[in-house]
């Protein structure tokens, strides 16, 4: 094949160009924005300013698309760490017991460093093409099948295959429309989901050498924080709620986190010193566009990443399910069918956690299902003993990182533990 058009210079967009140029001969990424020269902000991407969490299996997964890139980045200042030897996850009301890891290594890395990394490799390689200030207005087509893309100038670039990782503003659905195709039933689940992030210096001995805290929400106090260690020795520290967040001053956002569940922020801020300015964030909702069930779909057209679904960026599993999809284009003569089909079971897994995990929130409406009130009830007592259990802690912290499903929670080994635990429903959580 000669021709791929990759629409959005997201990682989801860049991961997929680094999987279709073993595809193609030549292979264009097309991005709206000014992309920058180095390790910066960009304005597609607001969130990067914030936290972002690069799941162990989403940075194995990026290595394999770019072999060696993990390398480069700690070299560039990113930090190797496992998330259960090095991290304190607090999660329900619980902290998790510590152990040795169980295959969770990864890297903790800012979105920049890391975007910009991987935008330098991917353009790096033979037949790419990254080009910025490039939007796209409208698909080519011809007998039921996309042949390229219009640009907002005007000019047709043809292409045999156009791939949309444009984000939550994807328009794909109104373009289907034009083609006379149906757009996909959408899944929407309303979070008002509001964050605010700083940065601070980070000492030695901060955390008593943990490199990332993460404390979850409860129903008695949806909010939640977390701080990760950066390259060029600093700490970010986002904090949020649904409906609220810290206000913009200093002495706010240190007194939001005398309010989470855990008072493992707190202690970190109490004599932090803050570098740079507070940015905050709104979620409104959490999206998921259902292509698979569509009936009729334009060959020469594939939809990846947050165009397809934007999970609650509290779970930080976008990247590293845009990573597995990514890998999904390099199966051979995969038609829009079943590549939708293939990455619909990638997306179930984290879509139902998150959906779990907000719904079990009195403040996000909707009503959870007989079913789904069942496996919280068990999960808020698998939580409660994996307190007290590494081997429990790290089968959750495997589920959260997408290595294993869900009832990998409910094997009967796991199952037992539990029953056998005793647990309470909640645990103290001292630091």
């Amino acid at each position: 094949m000669d021709h791929a058009v990759v629409i959005g210079a997201s990682m989801a967009g860049l991961l997929s160009a680094a999987a279709l140029h073993r595809l193609f001969a030549k292979v264009t990424v097309l991005d709206r924005d000014t992309l920058p020269t180095a390790d910066d902000h960009r304005r597609g991407t607001a969130q990067s300013r914030h936290a972002h969490g690069l799941l162990s299996r989403g940075c194995a997964t990026i290595n394999e698309l770019l072999p060696g890139i993990s390398a480069e980045l700690i070299a560039r200042g990113a930090l190797p760490g496992d998330a259960m030897s090095r991290g304190r996850n607090i999660h329900g009301g619980h902290r998790l017991a510590r152990g040795a890891g169980r295959g969770l290594d990864g890297l903790l890395v800012s979105r920049p460093l890391l975007e910009g990394q991987v935008r330098r490799r991917v353009a790096a390689m033979p037949g790419v093409r990254v080009t910025a200030g490039r939007t796209v207005t409208g698909l080519l087509a011809r007998e039921g099948r996309v042949t390229g893309v219009r640009l907002a100038d005007g000019e047709p670039l043809p292409a045999d295959l156009v791939v949309d990782a444009s984000g939550r503003g994807s328009r794909t659905p109104l373009w289907l429309g034009e083609l006379g195709h149906r757009p996909p039933h959408e899944e929407r689940i309303a979070l008002d989901l509001r964050y605010s992030t700083r940065e601070f210096r980070r000492r030695p001995g901060d955390l008593d050498g943990d490199l990332l805290v993460i404390i979850g929400p409860t129903p008695e106090r949806p909010r939640f924080g977390v701080a990760l260690a950066l390259e060029g020795e600093r700490w970010i520290v986002t904090m949020g709620g649904y409906g609220d967040a810290p206000g913009p001053a200093l002495p706010e956002f240190a007194a939001f986190a005398d309010t989470l569940p855990a008072p493992d922020l707190r202690h970190l801020l109490a004599t932090a010193e803050p570098v740079g300015e507070p940015r905050a964030y709104h979620t409104p909702a959490g999206i998921r566009r259902r292509y698979e069930r569509l009936t009729s779909f334009p060959e020469g057209l594939l939809v990846t990443g947050d165009a397809v679904c934007a999970f609650n960026p509290l779970y930080g599993q976008g990247m590293t399910v845009a990573a597995l999809e990514a890998k999904v284009l390099l199966e051979a003569e995969l038609t829009p069918r079943a590549f939708f089909r293939r990455i619909a079971r990638i997306v179930d897994a984290p879509w139902d956690i998150t959906v779990g995990g907000d719904l079990k929130l009195p403040v996000v409406a909707g009503e959870p299902s007989p079913r789904l009130r069942m496996v919280n009830a068990y999960l808020g007592r698998f939580l409660a003993a994996a307190a007290h259990d590494p081997e429990l802690a790290g089968r959750f912290l495997r589920v959260a990182h997408l290595y294993d499903p869900p009832p990998a929670l409910m094997s009967p080994p796991a199952l037992l533990k539990v029953l056998r635990s005793g647990a309470p429903r909640a645990v103290p959580v001292p630091a």
